[in-house]
């Protein structure tokens, strides 16, 4: 039976992707050592490095002056090294999810946090649209895509500050425009590779402004000196990054992506919104995510949640699940998910309706 895999992340991958980079577990280049057991300064390896920092700046049309640098410890790490770097007396945050929670609360360990919105009373159903940004903040932190509650900015904002995002679940899924950021960055198990490494995306002169001192592992400047290479970096997801890059350029770039999250999206919302048996959870549509499509059963039908699940599993649908803390389903559609599984996700509901 066909598996459609629509966990959040660690998540799908091109098959393609999976398949060239485990030929590369068995021997990489050609060198009959495997990518796991490489240096990570052998020749073979820094071209892998030098490539897919280029495709990133080619994909996401990087301006000069910024780096892309490759770290390990996840996008939690950098709720800490976000601060460390940026922070000199205040920042704001917009708080629309757990991640953004998160972030915010590392943050008020070296200066002042404002939150300038917050959903958190609706448990994160809506992203807040009328606040004011403090024009004397160092920067603004947004999270541009919550997995656990299923909405999505599908534009870049203004500010009358530097922007920070952390586009762990939505990289590649839309052009961004980056010059509206001073640093965008995120885990890579979504969009990109296996757990493992953390993109960055810095602009250079927007470092050196704070005048605390900055543990060396912890300073961005330490790692664009270094090339990501001041301690080992992650060796094997960052050459499954670079395939995921290759396959994006090879099938139309991030418009094409955002193309096909749009259509998948559409087809899942649709349906629904037609199931009587079942109901969105984001409150505005215009919010709705592409990347984590979030529902529940109707109040009618809340008996029935377990039987769906299992009628779904059943069905080779995998990962729909909804987070431990919110319930329901989560549908995962990230740029490898073929319209194909999403398609057989729509059948399975149609046909859970008609039997009950």
């Amino acid at each position: 039976m066909k598996k459609h895999n629509f966990n959040a992340g660690p998540s799908i991958l091109p098959r393609e992707v999976i398949e060239k980079t485990a030929q590369a577990v068995l021997d990489f280049n050609g060198s009959g050592l495997s990518i796991m057991e490489i240096s990570h300064r052998a020749k073979d390896f820094q071209p892998v490095v030098d490539e897919a920092v280029a495709l990133f700046k080619e994909l996401l049309n990087i301006p000069e002056g910024y780096s892309v640098l490759f770290l390990g410890g996840g996008a939690s790490l950098e709720f800490c090294m976000i601060p460390f770097n940026f922070l000199e007396k205040k920042a704001a945050y917009l708080n629309t999810g757990v991640w953004a929670k998160k972030a915010m609360k590392e943050a008020k360990a070296f200066g002042e946090v404002v939150e300038v919105a917050s959903s958190a009373e609706a448990t994160y159903t809506y992203i807040p649209k009328d606040y004011t940004v403090p024009a004397d903040a160092d920067y603004f932190h947004i999270t541009t895509n919550n997995t656990i509650y299923g909405t999505e900015l599908h534009e870049d904002l203004d500010a009358p500050v530097p922007v920070i995002a952390d586009m762990s679940s939505d990289i590649f899924s839309r052009p961004v425009d980056v010059s509206k950021y001073i640093c965008i960055y995120g885990g890579a198990q979504k969009n990109l590779a296996p757990a493992g490494v953390t993109f960055v995306i810095v602009k250079n002169d927007a470092l050196g402004k704070v005048s605390r001192y900055i543990p060396t592992m912890l300073n961005y400047q330490t790692h664009i000196d270094g090339g990501s290479m001041f301690n080992t970096p992650p060796v094997l997801p960052i050459y499954a990054a670079l395939q995921t890059l290759r396959w994006i350029k090879a099938n139309g770039g991030v418009a094409e992506m955002q193309k096909r999250a749009k259509e998948k999206a559409d087809m899942l919302y649709a349906e629904i919104d037609r199931n009587k048996m079942f109901r969105g959870t984001v409150t505005d549509k215009a919010d709705r995510s592409y990347m984590n499509i979030c529902f529940v059963m109707n109040d009618e039908y809340k008996e029935l949640e377990a039987d769906f699940m299992k009628f779904a599993t059943e069905k080779g649908m995998v990962g729909i699940k909804g987070h431990r803390s919110v319930g329901g389903f989560r549908a995962s559609c990230y740029n490898a998910m073929p319209k194909e599984s999403v398609q057989a996700l729509i059948d399975c509901m149609q046909e859970f309706e008609k039997l009950h």
